[in-house]
């Protein structure tokens, strides 16, 4: 069996997917190849040009949880407003997300790294989802992340490139298309149980990416699931860690992994309709709600509360919780 591990965009969410691939590695599922999007193409070209180990892992971890905003999103108040004016193609300069790519990857091409791996990006001109599979990785994961008006666009033998989470953010046909008889899905989830509304351009456009792709996403699942063997890990739930907040990264892994781990030991990955804990949602306010800040849907899978928002939930209306 050719086992595809997919992982999708998400900003500073993306170290969820750290913990997911440490609970991964302790079941035993293993990838034959990796496909990644934004955020998720960063981990998916760091593990196949590292390999997937315990200490590349845990090293992939310290990444994260060394990352600050200003590393990824720096601020630079005359490039924003030259920017404004029509004089810089972005809010942000990509030299900061370069050096992290370039400075953390095991080697230079895409077809050199121990584990196949493959970056879904969007072409700018067509707005068609195109998978790299050879040339520069770092270009390669740039041009996955570059989100549109925030970064400027990676242009990649003639052809210009922005984030492919925009066309697709969590490529389960190119899996397929791959040869995979079986695909893990690593979604990133979304910040469901914020405080207040995002308040900056960057915060607000990263976050409303993430809710775009995070429908596109329930959708694919849905319509994909017969087609193969497919094993979606449930998002942290409730989050209330914005995608542009990278302080929470430490916290983030250990609970992403201590839930993956559980629903994996109870036999979560053997349910059938995994897009019904992928819906969007809200959460209520005050002690009635459903789920510990400390727990995701995962965990508390065999809970009543859960179970109850299960059975209520469909691909194509997601539910208010």
């Amino acid at each position: 069996m050719k086992t595809a591990f997919v992982l999708s965009g998400g900003g500073s969410l993306g170290s969820v997917q750290v913990g997911m691939l440490h609970a991964l590695a302790r079941y035993g599922f293993e990838p034959d190849l990796l496909v990644g999007t934004s955020a998720g193409a960063l981990n998916a070209a760091y593990v196949a040009s590292h390999g997937f180990t315990p200490s590349a892992l845990d090293d992939l971890a310290v990444i994260w949880q060394r990352l600050r905003l200003h590393d990824v999103f720096p601020f630079d108040p005359t490039r924003h407003v030259l920017a404004l004016a029509g004089a810089r193609p972005s809010l942000c300069s990509a030299d900061g997300l370069r050096r992290l790519v370039a400075g953390h990857l095991a080697c230079n091409r895409l077809e050199d790294t121990r584990i196949p791996v493959h970056i879904v990006a969007t072409n700018v001109v067509s707005g068609e989802d195109v998978v790299l599979s050879e040339g520069d990785a770092t270009s390669a994961v740039l041009a996955s992340s570059a989100i549109p008006a925030i970064f400027p666009a990676v242009e990649i033998d003639g052809v210009e490139f922005f984030d492919g989470g925009v066309a697709n953010n969590t490529p389960l046909s190119h899996a397929i298309a791959l040869g995979a008889d079986r695909i893990v899905v690593l979604p990133t989830g979304v910040a469901c149980d914020l405080d207040a509304a995002p308040t900056t351009a960057v915060a607000s456009a990263v976050h409303a990416l993430t809710l775009l792709v995070q429908q596109r996403l329930v959708l694919e699942v849905a319509a994909r699931q017969h087609d193969v063997e497919l094993v979606v890990l449930p998002p942290l739930c409730p989050l209330k860690v914005s995608s542009v907040d990278f302080r929470h990264a430490a916290d983030l892994i250990m609970r992403a992994e201590s839930a993956s781990w559980r629903w994996l030991h109870e036999g979560g990955h053997l349910r059938s309709h995994p897009e019904r804990y992928l819906s969007l949602h809200r959460h209520r306010a005050g002690p009635e709600r459903a789920h510990t800040d400390s727990d995701s849907a995962a965990a508390n899978f065999s809970s009543t509360a859960v179970m109850s928002f299960h059975s209520t939930a469909t691909a194509s209306a997601p539910v208010a919780r």
